[in-house]
């Protein structure tokens, strides 16, 4: 099995629409998703989310901040790796703006925020995995996640981060054998409330 990654392009949304609405949920009832675009109509939201990663704007839903794994030449899987200190929440928002949703998402997402960890300008962040079924292999995982790392060390980061939620054994399993590490949690009864999940857990490479 001969496993490659490439820059993702504007042919690739539907898989990268699809790793943001299923990370987002991570086998839950509602994720973030849900709650931004108020809908659980998953037509409605593979719909939204192909649009939002097409924005002018350069949220870190953009297209340009994932990386596509081929295994055989066959899609296997996606991840995002982007720089926080450019694409902010503000810039989120305003790509949100830009397909016709305002702010009003903030006080629905008020659980998230509540757990979501501090991220410093020295970072760069993974996020929005989601491998296939038929291609989960460690060593999928790993070229997606060292691709994203060269791509880091090229911009001059010196660590990278992840967030999960409490109790993802397997990814958190699969971060670890990395080389990550857990360098906090955030716990919330209201985050419990609505996603019964006990809160967030960010991992961390030095590179």
């Amino acid at each position: 099995m001969a496993i490659t990654v490439r820059k993702a392009t504007e042919a690739d949304i539907d898989i990268i629409a699809q790793a943001l609405l299923e990370s987002s949920r991570g086998g839950k009832k509602i994720g973030l998703f849900d709650l931004v675009f108020n809908t659980s109509d998953n037509e409605a939201l593979l719909d939204n989310l192909k649009r939002l990663s097409l924005t002018n704007t350069k949220s870190y839903c953009h297209f340009s901040n994932f990386f596509i794994a081929l295994s055989d030449g066959a899609l296997a899987g996606t991840i995002c790796g982007y720089e926080p200190r450019i694409a902010t929440h503000e810039i989120f928002s305003k790509a949100l703006e830009e397909i016709g949703f305002d702010e009003t998402y903030h006080e629905r997402i008020a659980a998230y925020l509540l757990c979501e960890g501090e991220v410093d300008n020295k970072t760069f962040v993974l996020d929005f995995m989601l491998i296939k079924p038929e291609f989960k292999s460690l060593d999928v995982f790993k070229e997606l996640i060292g691709k994203s790392m060269l791509t880091a060390r090229l911009k001059g980061y010196r660590k990278v981060q992840t967030a999960i939620e409490i109790g993802s054994v397997e990814n958190e399993m699969i971060y670890k054998k990395l080389g990550f590490s857990v360098i906090d949690e955030k716990r919330s009864e209201y985050y419990k409330e609505q996603f019964d999940r006990a809160g967030i857990m960010r991992l961390q490479m030095i590179l």
